[in-house]
């Protein structure tokens, strides 16, 4: 076995890092001492950086003028994301973009695809349904009418960067047993949008839909297009959660190895020595979960159970590692972890949206054991 990264994937790492080492998780207002939003739009500039080092179209084929890397590549770029908290719709676009290529209509993917990869057209998508915890493709409707279009109606809560991407991707349901995937205009008509504000302080939306009239080559009806999509998702951010970890934990070990007490630097006590050890195993299973899914979904390989069931793993991981790894850092930074004219404070923040978005590790421990049951290893 070869658990190295290919070349193609290490150099996606290596322009990733250049890009993101001029970010400065300070860039916009605290959301602890913000009114609504941290900001109107998302990092454009950033934005512009990302296409321009070709970051945007990694994982687009080259006929629509793309390097055709697979989600391992993905993931690899947005750990580096969110070291640094780069405030882009770098998963979204990426796994929207994604899913019209292996699924979508081929008039649509050159349609989409090369803008998407030139940074000129943004993608995101309604992956919470209507409450957050029901299935997202419930909570809206769609039913084919005799011109061959489709009729939408429903609500998809707290969609990322919704007042700002070109195209929402909306998982709907046929109420024939079977998924469709929407990629609709966000100027159209039926479309309402209400504000939301994330746990991180971004401006989120609730997307409304009422009676919205898509033309058949923006449905994407391929049976396990919105499964594959939402896998990635999560996937995704699980590596999103890697990447937020990774940074606090040097923070953390920056901070713990000049900080004196009684003469002596804190990191040579026993007890912080013991817990930031804690948090580098938190890592380390986050990350080995994390490729396992990610290869499982970039290779489709067989497996003992599922993809789902490599994904349920991942996300049980980095929903809770996340979660200890700011706390841990929280505590040992002391007070100072929590002043605003410092860094962390928003690391903490974003790290509770990320494990928002994943979910609690108990629901995903009842999937995994749904899987095993009906998969049983042999």
């Amino acid at each position: 076995m070869d658990f190295t990264f290919t070349e193609e994937q290490q150099a996606a790492v290596e322009a990733a890092k250049a890009v993101f080492s001029g970010v400065k998780p300070d860039a916009v207002p605290s959301p602890a001492l913000t009114q609504g939003s941290v900001a109107e739009d998302f990092d454009r500039p950033l934005w512009a950086k990302l296409a321009e080092s070709d970051l945007l179209s990694l994982v687009i084929d080259a006929q629509y003028g793309g390097a055709g890397l697979d989600p391992i590549a993905l993931c690899l770029v947005l750990r580096e994301s969110a070291k640094v908290l780069a405030r882009v719709p770098l998963l979204e676009s990426s796994a929207v973009a994604m899913a019209v290529q292996r699924y979508g209509d081929a008039e649509l993917a050159h349609e989409l695809l090369p803008a998407a990869g030139r940074g000129e057209l943004v993608l995101t998508v309604g992956a919470n349904g209507r409450t957050g915890h029901d299935p997202a493709e419930l909570a809206v409707t769609a039913r084919p009418e005799s011109d061959g279009g489709w009729l939408l109606d429903g609500v998809q809560t707290a969609v990322p960067w919704g007042h700002n991407a070109d195209r929402i991707a909306v998982p709907a349901h046929t109420g024939e047993g079977r998924s469709v995937l929407a990629l609709i205009p966000r100027v159209h008509d039926g479309i309402t949008l209400a504000e939301q504000i994330s746990t991180s302080g971004e401006r989120f939306a609730e997307v409304h839909l009422d009676s919205v009239r898509i033309e058949a080559r923006a449905v994407i009806t391929a049976e396990g297009a919105w499964e594959w999509l939402r896998e990635l998702l999560a996937t995704g951010t699980c590596a999103l959660a890697l990447g937020l970890g990774q940074g606090v934990l040097a923070m953390t070990s920056e901070y713990t190895g000049k900080r004196e007490q009684f003469g002596f630097p804190i990191a040579t006590f026993q007890a912080v020595a013991v817990q930031t050890a804690d948090r580098y195993i938190d890592l380390r299973a986050m990350e080995a979960t994390l490729w396992q899914a990610a290869w499982r979904i970039s290779t489709g390989a067989g497996g003992a159970l599922p993809v789902p069931g490599d994904v349920a793993v991942a996300k049980i991981w980095a929903s809770d590692g996340v979660r200890r790894v700011v706390q841990t850092a929280q505590h040992l930074h002391g007070g100072f972890g929590a002043d605003t004219d410092y860094p962390l404070h928003r690391y903490h923040a974003w790290a509770k949206q990320l494990e928002l978005s994943l979910g609690p590790a108990a629901a995903h421990e009842e999937a995994l054991g749904d899987l095993l049951a009906a998969h049983p290893l042999g």
